[in-house]
């Protein structure tokens, strides 16, 4: 649990998880909905670099806009009520309510969907953000899903790729590894996340 919100001006990885280690996608259109959901709730108040869906878990590192950064007419928000104060933290919840929701009502469930409070970790250095992005493209292969990063298609590694128009902060991304054939490169091998173990999420 993290005592304390978000803050803006701040870079996080974030983590959740399924309730008791339960599954959260169950089939291609649920990984699409939570997307779409992130897209809607997330992209106004954040900048995305780097994220992962498992089947029972997922890892994002974003930078949590400042407030004068944030266009308050593209806001989404949970209630009728315009919030007087932009909450970062309260628009991921917002996230995982609306889909907790919306798998309730497709598969005829009831309860909580994802662990209650998600956890986050400061993101305060360069060399964290970039084996960070490696750690968190590798995550299919660290948890047996594939044998190669480019094979699963539920991550940010294929966008980075693509000349595609997307709202990930690509050029950013490339930047940390000096140039797209260094990206691969360092993606291709098995790196030494030793001493940012402690900075991990699972």
């Amino acid at each position: 649990m993290n005592p304390i919100p978000l803050e803006n001006g701040k870079y996080y990885h974030i983590y959740n998880r399924g309730n008791n280690g339960i599954d959260l996608f169950y089939e291609t259109e649920n990984y699409n909905h939570f997307l779409r959901l992130y897209e809607k709730y997330i992209d106004p108040i954040a900048e995305t670099f780097a994220w992962c869906l498992m089947k029972n878990h997922f890892h994002i590192l974003v930078y949590i806009k400042e407030t004068n950064e944030i266009d308050i007419a593209k806001l989404e928000y949970s209630s009728t009520d315009k919030p007087k104060i932009v909450n970062a933290s309260k628009q991921f919840s917002n996230l995982f309510t609306a889909y907790t929701l919306a798998m309730n009502k497709r598969y005829n469930r009831t309860g909580s969907l994802f662990e209650k409070n998600f956890k986050w970790k400061v993101v305060n250095s360069e060399n964290y953000f970039q084996k960070l992005i490696f750690y968190i493209h590798n995550n299919p292969v660290h948890h047996r899903f594939t044998e190669n990063i480019v094979e699963y298609p539920w991550t940010s590694y294929g966008t980075i790729l693509s000349t595609k128009q997307t709202k990930l902060q690509r050029n950013r991304v490339i930047q940390a590894f000096n140039d797209l054939e260094n990206f691969k490169y360092y993606h291709s091998i098995n790196q030494d996340l030793g001493e940012i173990e402690g900075l991990i999420i699972e």
